[in-house]
């Protein structure tokens, strides 16, 4: 008896807190920032958990304050220097919670944000139901009882009634430990002249990325492209568009073997871009041995007398044939023969989404592309400067120096290898209102832009999970 008379108490008092909640509304007021004040904040939150336990008052009244905060962003970006502000997020299994997704996009829309960048292929899973997964790796939400559960559309509708954008995002050339650890991808992988897999080379042994001449892997990517884009994302972002970067030495590509093409299908269209026989043979050889020499040189032509120098794609006739030259040459032609298998597939996925008139992007770091020393390069081989001009192009700024000024100096240069049309959106790691070390303040950061890289109206936010910490512990071990 005691029992049943706490909990009709306890209904008596929610009703009453939904009641005094709805009957004194608080205004919604924005920062600069257009950000949610703390008692707009805390009456959505009480509406949104009273909503949850099926009060149907509330459940209406919270329906009509987010269409009011909905109205209140939009108008605010409108009216700000700054249109677009996105925040990258990763979905656990525990939200599969009621009111999980929920709080989440609602704390999004409190900061500010009004596009998101929902993570949908990540560390060999995906974020479909397993019941409707018929790609190559498992579904985040594994529990049982939820195999229908569609985490991933729930999540765009969800965001949409807020107001949100809401794109797909994908791990793209990395496909993941897990996928690297199946007997009938093995050929799949990227290799390097070592006979290493990026699963060895790269300290946390968490990436696997593969070759991405491949067949089987854009198969594989193919057939879960098209699982995102058949829930309608309002844009696809492609991340991982690289090779691996290691520690220390070998983070640096300055020797053949260094580059991840001797897997079968990298090797074989490396070879096939010969011109003719002594092409075709000196490159073998330079692949075998890591170096050319005079010896080479000497064997091939008495292979192939009635040729007069070794030719491959774009190298003329008329090139010099000494040593020296020959070498320089080939070596420039096998980093770019790495770098055209990053650039292919890249076109390959983003003309799949483009097709179906979805905007593409593609996430990079800017100094992905950098020349080390006299010959080298960076080890990721990241040609972002050739990307598509069409697709939106977001950069990682992530340099530390103290202050904005680094920061600014990767999104310039960004912005001078871009055309006049490209949609350049920086990328930017911090904490609202402090420092943390060497990073400064989300806030500086974005006034600094603002001041210094003018074409730029739109900026994202690296992570949800690094901003709202408490929130992301409680989300991934099921915890109020």
């Amino acid at each position: 008896m005691l029992k049943n008379s706490w909990s009709k108490i306890t209904v008596a008092c929610i009703t009453l807190v939904a009641q005094a909640v709805i009957s004194f509304p608080v205004k919604a007021v924005t920062n600069p920032y257009c950000q949610f004040d703390e008692n707009a904040i805390a009456t959505k939150d009480t509406l949104r958990e009273n909503a949850i336990t099926g009060n149907a008052t509330a459940q209406q009244e919270y329906r009509k304050i987010l269409q009011e905060h909905r109205d209140l962003l939009l108008n605010c970006r409108r009216n700000h220097w700054l249109k677009e502000q996105a925040i990258w997020l990763r979905i656990y299994p525990c939200d599969v919670r009621n009111g999980s997704i929920e709080k989440v996009l609602d704390t999004i829309v409190n900061r500010g944000y009004n596009t998101v960048y929902v993570e949908v292929f990540f560390d060999s899973q995906v974020l479909l139901p397993k019941n409707g997964n018929f790609t190559a790796w498992p579904s985040v939400v594994d529990q049982p009882g939820y195999e229908t559960r569609d985490l991933y559309a729930e999540t765009l509708q969800k965001g949409r009634e807020r107001g949100l954008k809401m794109y797909a995002w994908l791990f793209s050339m990395n496909y993941g430990y897990l996928y690297s650890q199946r007997s009938d991808r093995q050929n799949v992988l990227a290799r390097n002249g070592r006979g290493q897999t990026s699963v060895y080379f790269v300290h946390d042994r968490s990436q696997a990325f593969i070759d991405p001449y491949n067949a089987q892997a854009r198969q594989d990517y193919t057939q879960l492209l098209q699982a995102v884009i058949q829930r309608r994302p309002d844009g696809v972002l492609f991340d991982y568009i690289r090779y691996p970067r290691g520690s220390g030495t070998d983070s640096v590509a300055g020797n053949v073997k260094d580059l991840w093409i001797y897997s079968q299908a990298s090797r074989q269209t490396l070879l096939n871009r010969a011109q003719n026989q002594q092409g075709r043979w000196l490159l073998e050889r330079y692949l075998n041995q890591g170096v050319i020499n005079a010896n080479d040189l000497a064997q091939m032509r008495n292979l192939f007398p009635n040729e007069t120098t070794p030719l491959w794609q774009g190298r003329s006739p008329s090139a010099p044939s000494n040593l020296s030259a020959v070498q320089l040459d080939i070596w420039y032609f096998t980093v770019a023969h790495a770098a055209q298998g990053v650039l292919d597939f890249l076109n390959f996925a983003s003309n799949q989404v483009t097709q179906r008139g979805i905007p593409t992007g593609a996430v990079f770091f800017p100094d992905g592309n950098q020349v080390v020393g006299d010959v080298g390069f960076d080890s990721r081989l990241q040609p972002w400067d050739s990307f598509p001009q069409s697709m939106e192009w977001h950069v990682m700024s992530y340099a530390l120096c103290g202050n904005p000024s680094c920061i600014v100096d990767q999104v310039k240069r960004v912005l001078a290898g871009s055309s006049q049309g490209t949609n350049v959106k920086p990328v930017l790691a911090g904490f609202w209102g402090r420092n943390d070390g060497q990073r400064p303040s989300l806030e500086s950061q974005m006034d600094a832009i603002r001041v210094s890289a003018k074409p730029v109206q739109s900026i994202s936010h690296f992570a949800y999970s690094w901003l709202e910490r408490e929130h992301t512990r409680q989300r991934e071990s099921c915890t109020n």
